[in-house]
């Protein structure tokens, strides 16, 4: 199954194309000459409808990837002999090739497990007990990492984030959240973004664009005011001021108009959840954990593994090749004749 000339994608939702209503938004910023490093009416826009969707004051800056957006914010939070506690599975610890560590100034990431890819705060706690906080030969607790939705394709339910705000409240720490997913979670949980942000203890929110149907854009939320200043200048010199920041913003802009956001991620997530359900039903096949995103991780049977291989679908192999496991992500724009043929190749 071919689609627009290209392979059926559940490999990435980086992967799929860019939304209309965000493509033609572009084209209508392209016209004429506009002011120039954030100056525009599209940047200031942003933060108005950022404003209205979060219910509070807040400061909210462009940027071009999540890496830039995690590790820029990051570095607000954190002297460079400081210690951000994160998941194991963490973006920041697995994919962003010591960027955390390089814009930080030398933070070291602790890594921390949890079940579904998710901190729990009664472990955090442990951990912060046994930092050796005051400690001149340790570094020192700055920053708990939280991702919404997790590695694995879970979400934090409200009641989770804010215990885990308590624990960062009662030892001092900062609390940022890598929402490159961040519309996923919203959507499934049904919520408020106000009630798994600013109300439960995050200080500094990545809010994700690119992987649910932007070009390239996310926004770094300052719901901590205090940190933004400082934030305008690392900005500039870990060189993401764009002079023609209209074109980041004027994404964002697109994005959160008539709830654009929820809408391309709310189909994302049923289109996982249908295929997940129909997975679940192949005799040998096992979906690994709860689909509350647009993420499933499955344990197929070899002869689905040998069909897929072959197959004109893009995935991915998770963990070790002998473990039969694969992520399958879906996007705003996958198909219910995509997860049929998907289905089809598998079953």
């Amino acid at each position: 199954m071919v689609k627009n000339g290209t392979l059926v994608n559940f490999a990435s939702d980086n992967s799929a194309p860019v939304a209309p209503k965000i493509l033609t938004a572009l084209h209508k910023a392209n016209a004429g000459p506009m002011p120039s490093y954030g100056n525009d009416p599209f940047t200031r826009r942003v933060e108005e409808r950022l404003k209205e969707i979060f219910e509070c004051d807040l400061r909210a800056y462009p940027v071009a990837t999540g890496t830039a957006a995690n590790v820029l914010g990051l570095s607000v939070m954190t002297p460079p002999f400081g210690a951000i506690y994160c998941h194991r599975l963490a973006h920041i610890e697995q994919d962003e090739c010591g960027a955390p560590e390089f814009y930080t100034h030398g933070a070291k990431l602790v890594k921390l497990d949890g079940a579904g890819g998710k901190l729990q705060a009664t472990e955090l706690e442990v951990a912060l007990k046994r930092s050796g906080a005051g400690n001149v030969h340790h570094v020192q607790p700055a920053v708990v990492d939280i991702t919404q939705a997790s590695e694995n394709g879970t979400t934090y339910r409200p009641e989770e984030i804010a215990e885990i705000g308590l624990v960062a409240q009662k030892y001092g720490l900062g609390v940022h959240m890598d929402g490159a997913r961040f519309a996923n979670a919203v959507s499934f949980l049904g919520c408020a973004p106000a009630d798994i942000t600013w109300r439960a203890g995050v200080d500094i929110l990545s809010f994700g664009a690119t992987k649910n149907g932007a070009m390239g854009t996310e926004a770094v939320v300052f719901f901590n005011l205090e940190k933004a200043r400082e934030f305008e200048y690392r900005r500039k010199r870990g060189a993401h001021l764009f002079s023609k920041m209209r074109y980041l913003s004027a994404q964002l802009d697109a994005y959160l108009t008539d709830n654009l956001w929820l809408d391309l991620a709310g189909h994302a997530n049923r289109m996982a959840r249908d295929a997940a359900e129909r997975i679940s039903a192949i005799p040998g096949a096992e979906v690994l954990y709860p689909v509350e995103a647009n993420m499933i991780f499955a344990r197929l049977p070899e002869v689905s593994l040998e069909c897929l291989a072959v197959s004109d679908i893009l995935y991915y192999r998770n963990g070790e090749e002998s473990a039969g496991e694969v992520r399958l992500v879906t996007s705003w724009n996958t198909s219910e004749q995509d997860v049929n043929h998907l289905l089809k190749v598998i079953a």
